[in-house]
C-alpha cells in the first residue's frame, strides 16, 4: 500500500494502474469572482471535445466489476465537458468552482472533501465493496458505490470520481479542503497538470496553505 501524508493528512491507495493527485489547502480565504476562470475554461471545451482518448481513458479507469461508466454513472470530468458544451457550466462557490475548472481543463475526474465535516486525518482510495453507497445531494438521492473507485475516510467511502457525498461536500464556509485527483497511470501526466494547477490556483486566488503530491 502506498500511502501519502501531507500536513497532518494521510492518504492511502493500494491499487494498480492509477495515478492519484493530492492537494491539500488550508485557510482558505474567498477569492471572489472566478469569472474569467470559468470563461477561459469553457472557451476550451470544443478543443477538448475532441480528444476521445481522455474520455475513453477516464471511462475505462471506472470500468470495473459490477460497475458500468455510462449514463449518470460517467466521470465527473466528462459532465463538466458537456456542461461547458451546453454553456450550462455548474457554479457553486469558488472553491469548487476552481476545482470544477481543472477537472474540465484537464479532463480528469476530482474529488472534494471539507476537511472540518469529514472530522479525519486519514483516507483511504478503494474501490467500492458490496452494499456501500451514500447520500449525494440535499434531495436525498443516493449512489451505488460497489466496485466504483472511491475515497474513504477512514472506512466510510465519502466521495467518489462521479459524485461527492453530501456528509463532506463543501459548504460555503469551508476552509480547509482536500483534493483527490483520480487519473489512469497512463494519463500521468494529467494528474501531474491537474495537481499543480489546482494547487497553484488555491494558493494564488484561495491564498491557503497548500501541499500536494501525485501517487503513482
Amino acid at each position: 500500500m502506498s500511502t501519502q501524508n501531507l500536513s497532518g493528512v494521510s492518504v492511502s491507495c493500494d491499487l494498480s494502474g492509477l495515478a492519484i493527485g493530492l492537494v491539500l489547502a488550508r485557510g482558505c480565504q474567498d477569492p471572489g469572482t472566478t469569472d474569467d476562470l470559468v470563461a477561459a475554461a469553457v472557451a476550451k471545451a470544443p478543443a477538448l471535445a475532441a480528444d476521445e482518448a481522455a474520455k475513453k481513458a477516464a471511462r475505462d479507469m471506472l470500468r470495473f466489476g459490477k460497475y458500468k461508466p455510462t449514463g449518470r454513472g460517467k466521470p465527473a470530468s466528462e459532465y463538466l465537458l458537456q456542461a461547458a458544451l451546453e454553456n450550462q457550466f455548474p457554479r457553486v462557490n469558488a472553491l469548487v468552482d476552481l476545482c470544477n475548472i481543472v477537472s474540465l481543463e484537464t479532463q480528469v475526474p476530482i474529488s472534494l472533501i471539507d476537511l472540518e465535516r469529514a472530522g479525519v486525518t486519514a483516507f483511504n482510495v478503494r474501490r467500492g465493496k458490496t452494499g456501500e453507497s451514500y447520500v449525494f445531494n440535499a434531495g436525498g438521492q443516493s449512489i451505488e458505490l460497489e466496485d466504483l473507485l472511491l475515497t474513504a475516510r477512514g472506512d466510510e467511502p465519502c466521495a467518489n470520481a462521479v459524485k461527492d457525498s453530501l456528509a463532506t461536500k463543501l459548504g460555503p464556509d469551508a476552509r480547509d479542503v482536500l483534493a483527490v485527483i483520480y487519473a489512469p497511470a497512463s494519463r500521468l501526466a494529467a494528474a501531474r497538470q491537474a495537481t499543480e494547477r489546482l494547487a497553484e490556483l488555491y494558493r494564488a486566488r484561495c491564498h491557503g496553505e497548500v501541499a500536494s503530491a501525485v501517487l503513482a
